[in-house]
């Protein structure tokens, strides 16, 4: 028989990388990671009023919406099979003032919210984020005294807003303000207020990013705030304080962590998921969702191919979920198929 032995295979050692590429059944067949609709987790933004569907410009694509809309949005996304919904509220700018105290009033538009889609839709998960930054006329997360966001304070006003969105139906409290304490003082709150069962998605390493602008133009807090968020939000620049910071939650009581922004950050996805095994998540926030959207609407990317692109990496990173504004788009585009 005469040899075909190819210099090719004799610098590989006779591997060759592309035989399980040449088919579209191999490809399929050895697929390390896959992208489901069980993976997605819709982030909307809700306001006061009735009948009210408000396109946000920085956000092609995406609205604000009454809570009645929510609801049929809700059942939409049900149908699709996504599994939970996260709500972020932009209320009136009279309601809001220097403690952000309409987080504490039980029947604030984001317990609404909540309240109405589980009595509409007992089935669907409700993620809820207990950050004061919707309710403070400063836009920041937490409490300004002075020049100074203070921790121990904010700590006991988001431990109470926490227990209200619990009582209203929150399935999952997701505090987003970086306090130092806080996972363990929320875990206790709800605990001692009989909710057991509510869970807690930690935001364990919110970095002090320019990926946000869009979500702040959305509830309405780009114009009221006053400085950056660098002294409680993680530096871009450290990885390892990433860490520590969420083993704090970890050992507070976190059920989930969760990476914001997510693609810029992938490395720590896979660190978190190492380190800790807990189910991890990332928020494929404004910016990152505005990027394609602007790119694809200028003709430069394939935005749909792109967005599905992007969440699939979010599993090779080693992420159980994703936070993405793309929800919707992805689980119609999966149940094509």
């Amino acid at each position: 028989m005469q040899d075909k032995t190819h210099l090719v295979d004799e610098i590989t050692g006779h591997r060759r990388m592309r035989r399980n590429r040449k088919a579209d059944w191999t490809r399929r067949l050895v697929q390390e990671s896959r992208l489901t609709v069980d993976d997605l987790i819709w982030p909307v933004f809700i306001v006061p009023g009735s009948n009210i569907l408000d396109p946000i410009p920085a956000m092609p694509g995406v609205n604000r919406m009454s809570v009645d809309r929510l609801v049929e949005a809700a059942k939409e996304a049900a149908d699709l099979g996504i599994p939970a919904i996260a709500t972020f509220p932009n209320i009136e700018m009279e309601l809001r003032d220097e403690t952000g105290s309409n987080a504490l009033e039980a029947n604030n538009l984001i317990n609404q919210a909540t309240a109405a889609v589980k009595k509409a839709l007992p089935n669907i998960g409700m993620i809820t984020d207990v950050a004061l930054d919707p309710f403070t006329s400063h836009g920041h997360d937490g409490i300004l005294r002075g020049d100074e966001i203070v921790n121990d304070e904010t700590v006991e006003q988001v431990v109470r807003a926490a227990v209200l969105q619990a009582d209203a139906g929150s399935d999952i409290i997701s505090p987003s303000e970086m306090m130092d304490g806080r996972i363990g003082a929320i875990r206790r709150g709800l605990d001692a207020a009989g909710h057991q069962n509510v869970g807690i998605m930690s935001y364990a390493t919110k970095f002090s990013s320019g990926y946000y602008g869009p979500y702040r133009e959305a509830i309405s807090t780009a114009g009221l705030l006053k400085g950056d968020k660098a002294s409680y939000y993680i530096s871009p620049a450290n990885g390892m304080e990433a860490i520590r910071d969420a083993a704090l939650d970890v050992e507070e009581g976190a059920d989930m962590l969760m990476v914001k922004p997510g693609l810029p950050y992938l490395d720590i996805c896979w660190r978190l998921k190492e380190n800790f095994g807990l189910p991890t998540f990332a928020y494929q926030v404004s910016g990152e969702y505005t990027q394609i959207k602007a790119a694809a609407m200028n003709g430069w990317i394939d935005g749909e191919r792109v967005m599905m692109e992007t969440l699939l990496c979010f599993k090779r990173a080693g992420c159980d979920g994703v936070l993405t504004y793309f929800a919707m788009e992805a689980a119609r585009k999966l149940a094509k198929g």
